[in-house]
């Protein structure tokens, strides 16, 4: 992890001898301080093949605005990330930017998520606010996971036969994509395409496009239709753009 200082990590094994003790979020029923209808919304993802997926519970807390503490498994650390939907913050012990050059986040996972210990800036109730620098824009997080973490298909909500194209107002989110998919964001902004289309533009693949549109969803930038004209089955793979899914 070149370039993440891990020092003020927990190892994930004293992390497990932690919770096997009891302290950690979830007792051994399972209960949690979370809002309930978050808890089923993260309860629906563990139970199926999104289990441990974090961009999918990254994106059940912003769906329903509600701060988490999302304890990350990082190689053998444990990577504290505090999500701050309403505040459009997020709180880490360090830069998610700087696992970008390393292969960290292709391997992150969920080991458990709870409640936040923390509150953010501005909160009435100033004694669980932690240090400034440790606050940060939530956006350029959702870009950094989506574009370079572990999960490379369209999200669930986003999924099916969809054409996409960039909500209105949102244009400026081209100068949050990095430059080489900034023209893809300005194609976005002037018309609609299916998945299989986007993908065939020029340097884009199916993996690229889904990351890309999983980016514009989570920044509330993507505006998806079910019934424009173009909107196509996502393909399965790089097959389906060239044979009879055509």
């Amino acid at each position: 992890m070149s370039g993440f200082d891990d020092s003020t990590l927990w190892r994930i094994s004293a992390y497990e001898r932690l919770r096997a003790g009891g302290a950690a979020g979830f007792d051994a029923e399972g209960s949690t301080l979370l809002p309930t209808t978050l808890l089923a919304d993260l309860r629906r993802l563990q139970g199926g093949a999104a289990a441990g997926d974090v961009l999918e519970v990254v994106a059940a807390c912003l769906r329903h605005r509600e701060p988490a503490l999302l304890n990350l498994a990082l190689g053998e650390c444990v990577w504290p990330l505090t999500l701050f939907p309403g505040q459009q913050l997020y709180h880490s012990p360090r830069d998610a930017s700087a696992l970008v050059a390393s292969s960290g986040l292709q391997t992150l996972r969920l080991i458990e998520a709870e409640r936040p210990g923390l509150r953010p800036p501005g909160h009435p109730m100033h004694e669980r606010i932690a240090a400034p620098d440790k606050y940060r824009p939530l956006a350029p997080l959702l870009w950094t996971l989506a574009l370079h973490g572990p999960r490379a298909t369209l999200l669930a909500e986003i999924g099916g036969r969809a054409a996409y194209r960039l909500a209105s107002g949102h244009a400026e989110d081209r100068a949050l994509a990095p430059g080489a998919l900034a023209p893809e964001v300005t194609l976005l902004h002037q018309r609609a395409a299916s998945l299989r289309e986007i993908a065939r533009w020029p340097g884009l693949s199916v993996e690229r496009a889904s990351r890309l549109l999983n980016a514009l969803y989570l920044t509330d930038a993507l505006m998806v239709t079910r019934s424009h004209p173009s909107a196509r089955k996502a393909p399965l793979d790089w097959r389906a753009l060239f044979g009879r899914g055509r």
